[in-house]
């Protein structure tokens, strides 16, 4: 008889904004097996945005499913789990482990009002002294007032038991192994002092939050072990009880053990849901910005000192529906825009569209998209690029405040996109390096989870056995001297009428936005 012969796999479960996918590993960075699922976000008239938590379990089990299904054909066993996936929100459950309404996401906007008032009166700068990074409105110190106030959550100045926060990684966490822990980088957006990677008391009593210290999990190392699948997981799932399941980090972070970035002194850029540009430094003393986020990444000091702009690939989503193009593919929608010679007939868009404002390399949650310099002339094509350009402005930006030079490492669902990574670096000047496999975040997840359980003796050994090949963009200098004109006007007029945003956002008040479902 035959024997059998067994591949190892690492699972990465990677848990998006509207989509959850789920990738299989070879120990040598093949993937070998894939499933997405899609999750709804739910909108709401005054900036809401939620998502059902069990919506998001299911669509994990469902693509963990398909992915365990494909395996079948190669003989894969699965030897560990990794998981990532959006950070912030509010995600809460009771002590038995349900949830205790809809989660409120990173990109809700129902705080903009309560924000203002923190501004003001020196809360959102306690916040940042603590965490290293300035409060916007889908962080959850300011969602937890918010929903309190409106008698959705308990009173965070309670004494009251029985609420848990479990970011989106660590709920599905949770569902597989049925332990609450979570991860530096994670906390870090919450009431974490990411000098010490300790939650701060003082921070708790400054925000009459006295409560919400015993809704937070413990801090973990990120490529540690957090528990065994239990045996109704397994069942669910098809795999062995007890399968080792990560701690892992937040779907940034990740990305950037996914992508290799993991030593001090090294970037990278995502362009996806929103944008992020990172650095790794020692410590927190070496952060540049007061506007950059900073999570801590359990590789002892070390943080990443990022910017994150809500400019991403939604307004690619926007403007390709709002032209009537839904229903062309998205490589007849770049051809389209690629014929369109680099500055797109002197027209501008500013891709500020996300309803919560913008966050980096300023904040402001007022921000607002627009085109510039129309005239009957502008063609559906010229639109198409110049939101394109637009990004490419927004991120080069953030590269320039974070003094990133040299070659830049770079993914996300964006990045898949040529045109937009010869724009890049056209636009910036960087050679632009992009991994040949997709799914960054989840091959991070599964690096990790393969140093949790052994199968790699440590980060370095896991970020180079499961390492794809990359591609290389290089910047053209007569493009880049033109973008460099472009670049300056986008700035320019950006700056211009960032005093009138304010006033136009009044203006959506008197024309309420109806509730809806966004699908994936």
């Amino acid at each position: 008889m035959q024997r059998r012969i067994t591949t190892r796999i690492i699972l990465g479960i990677d848990a998006g904004t509207t989509s959850v996918k789920t990738v299989a590993f070879t120990l040598d960075g093949e993937i070998v097996g894939a499933a997405r699922a899609g999750v709804p976000v739910d909108r709401g008239p005054n900036g809401e945005a939620e998502v059902d938590m069990e919506r998001v379990w299911e669509a994990t089990a469902s693509t963990v499913k398909d992915v365990v299904d494909q395996l079948t054909a190669c003989g894969g066993e699965v030897a560990a789990i990794g998981v990532t996936g959006q950070g912030d929100g509010l995600w809460l459950v009771d002590d038995e482990g349900r949830p205790v309404r809809p989660a409120a996401l990173w990109l809700d906007g129902r705080t903009a009002a309560r924000l203002a008032d923190w501004d003001a009166d020196g809360r959102s700068a306690a916040v940042a002294r603590t965490t290293g990074s300035p409060l916007f409105p889908g962080a959850m110190p300011i969602l937890v007032a918010e929903l309190a106030a409106a008698g959705a959550i308990p009173d965070p100045a309670s004494t009251a038991t029985g609420v848990h926060q479990l970011n989106c990684k660590d709920w599905l966490r949770y569902r597989l192994t049925g332990v609450m822990v979570t991860d530096p980088s994670e906390s870090s957006r919450t009431y974490l002092d990411t000098r010490s990677v300790a939650y701060e008391g003082e921070l708790f009593a400054r925000l009459g939050h006295d409560a919400v210290r015993r809704w937070l999990p413990d801090v973990a190392d990120p490529g540690a072990v957090a528990g065994g699948l239990t045996e109704h997981a397994a069942a669910v799932l098809g795999l062995a009880v007890g399968t080792p399941v990560a701690v892992g980090l937040v779907d940034a972070a990740a990305a950037g053990v996914g992508i290799g970035a993991v030593a001090d002194g090294t970037g990278y850029a995502i362009l996806g849901t929103t944008g992020f540009v990172g650095v790794n430094h020692p410590s927190r003393a070496d952060v540049r910005m007061e506007q950059s986020i900073v999570l801590a990444t359990g590789r002892g000091s070390q943080v990443i000192e990022s910017l994150a702009p809500m400019t991403g690939t939604p307004n690619l989503d926007w403007v390709r529906e709002c032209l009537g193009r839904g229903h062309q593919d998205w490589s007849e929608i770049e051809r389209a825009a690629a014929a369109v010679p680099p500055g797109s007939g002197g027209l501008l868009y500013l891709p500020y569209g996300s309803p919560s404002g913008e966050r980096a390399p300023f904040s402001d949650s007022a921000a607002s998209a627009a085109w510039l310099g129309m005239s009957i002339t502008t063609t559906s094509a010229e639109l198409l690029r110049s939101v394109y350009e637009g990004l490419a402005y927004a991120l080069t930006e953030c590269l320039d405040a974070l003094r990133l030079d040299g070659s830049l490492a770079i993914c996300g669902g964006g990045s898949d996109s040529d045109l937009f990574c010869r724009i890049l670096a056209d636009v910036s000047g960087r050679r632009i390096v992009r991994q040949d496999a997709p799914e960054v975040g989840a091959r991070g997840a599964a690096t990790l989870a393969g140093v949790a359980a052994g199968v790699f003796d440590d980060l370095d050994a896991g970020v180079t056995g499961l390492a794809p090949t990359v591609s290389h963009f290089l910047p053209r200098p007569e493009h880049h001297a033109l973008y460099a004109q472009t670049y300056e006007a986008f700035i320019d007029t950006r700056d211009a009428l960032r005093p009138r945003w304010a006033p136009l956002r009044a203006l959506r008040a008197l024309t309420p936005v109806p509730a809806r479902r966004e699908e994936a």
